[in-house]
């Protein structure tokens, strides 16, 4: 039942949706909402997008992941790209670079090769001078390499700004710097008023502590706290893909399962112990003004110190120098970034009828934020209509395989490998 409160609220404060979070998913369920034609608040206690969806890589990796997430993944590709021309952000079909410095790095891309249905779509092993074509690396370092097709590349700082602005130049309402008390059925309650919409979702990340937080208990939400760059260097070529290492290739789903890899990760852990420790991800992305994003490590716990140590930044910076034709690298700033994460990788629940909690409980949300979003809404709510775009389901290996599917009340479960990634 509603709240008689609910009847209170002033015309100006009734909307058909209420979406609380102004991060990807938030944005993404926003931009669902607004092309069916609805009327959408989205409601934030920051001033801007400050957390994950900025702090991250910028780097869209589809291909790399697996069940559930591949399907929002290729549902948020054709988002991604649809909104980079309309709100007029940077986005480039860059595919992922992944560089092989040893036999078994080679020889679990050459595998992930194999598993491939399609050819044309799937994973293409490089020799080390295509990889040198494609990166500026060491080349003594190089046993070979594999591309990605279909994986993209935005600018994370300028991304979510430009849709937030597109978004309310298409009519959605943006009420920042309100912070978000309660939610129920057809009620939204804030520090500035009461909301009323027939359609309330909760895109707050890591922060379903905060607001749901039996929810957040239930599912074993915590925080991933992790450590970043961004860097001059002085390289000899520009970096023609985001480029992945084989630390990411034991993390990455799509890798991580298949049956080379868990030699590879005996033998990571084994000579580089220091970086296991720092739960490390080498990879790298270059942006348009040439500098490069470095990172990254995880560390999880219900509420991270914010204390950074400088053994993350130093191994960073090695380990670029040790991959990378590099002339020299003077560091322009670093940050901590703060995920949930969580068993499963979705969190995906009707706390109360017509009331929907989303998160991304892994490091992939720029990933998959989108397509989660669009999706969900689109089943829980029964949303139809032209604004649909089609990506309700995923075409993978010429099959269309629909989307998790939960009932109200219920998690979605997605089994598998925990990743903590952070695109």
């Amino acid at each position: 039942m509603r709240d008689v409160k609910a009847m209170t609220v002033t015309p100006d404060d009734r909307f058909d949706v209420a979406i609380v979070g102004s991060g990807i998913v938030g944005l993404g369920a926003a931009y669902a909402a607004v092309r069916r034609g609805l009327r959408v608040v989205v409601v934030d206690r920051t001033e801007r997008p400050v957390g994950a969806t900025i702090r991250n890589f910028g780097h869209l990796c589809i291909g790399a992941q697996d069940g559930p997430a591949r399907v929002y993944g290729e549902a948020s590709r054709s988002i991604w790209l649809r909104l980079a021309t309309d709100a007029g952000f940077w986005a480039r079909e860059s595919g992922t670079l992944v560089v092989a410095r040893a036999q078994d790095e080679l020889a679990l891309l050459e595998e992930a090769a194999r598993a491939e249905d399609d050819e044309a779509a799937g994973i293409r092993v490089l020799s080390p001078a295509e990889v040198i074509a494609l990166a500026p690396v060491r080349p003594e370092v190089v046993r070979g390499g594999a591309l990605v097709p279909g994986d993209l590349q935005v600018n994370p700082r300028e991304a979510a700004g430009a849709i937030v602005r597109h978004l309310a130049a298409l009519g959605v309402e943006f009420r920042f710097r309100t912070a978000v008390t309660a939610v129920q059925t057809g009620l939204v309650r804030t520090t500035r008023g009461d909301i009323a919409a027939a359609d309330v979702v909760v895109a707050v990340n890591h922060d379903v502590d905060q607001l749901l937080p039996a929810l957040a208990e239930r599912a074993g939400v915590v925080r991933c706290a992790l450590d970043m760059m961004r860097v001059s260097a002085d390289l000899p070529s520009p970096l023609q893909a985001p480029l992945l290492t084989g630390w990411s290739l034991v993390r990455y789903r799509r890798f991580a399962g298949l049956s080379s890899a868990a030699g590879l990760r005996e033998r990571l852990h084994a000579e580089r112990p220091e970086l296991a420790a720092l739960d490390l991800n080498q990879m790298y992305t270059q942006l348009p003004d040439g500098t490069l994003l470095l990172g990254d490590s995880h560390h999880k716990a219900v509420q991270p110190d914010p204390f950074q140590p400088e053994a993350a930044f130093d191994a960073f910076l090695a380990e670029a120098c040790e991959l990378l034709d590099v002339g020299g690298m003077r560091v322009l700033e670093r940050w901590q970034g703060v995920y949930a994460a969580a068993a499963e990788e979705f969190l995906i629940e009707e706390v109360a009828p017509r009331v929907l909690a989303l998160a991304a409980t892994t490091g992939i949300g720029m990933t998959t934020g989108l397509g989660l979003a669009e999706i969900e809404t689109a089943r829980v709510f029964g949303w139809g209509g032209s604004g649909s775009a089609n990506v309700g389901t995923s075409a993978l290996g010429g099959t269309q395989t629909p989307a998790i599917v939960g009932g109200a009340g219920t998690t979605a479960i997605v089994g598998g490998i925990a990743q903590e990634e952070n695109a």
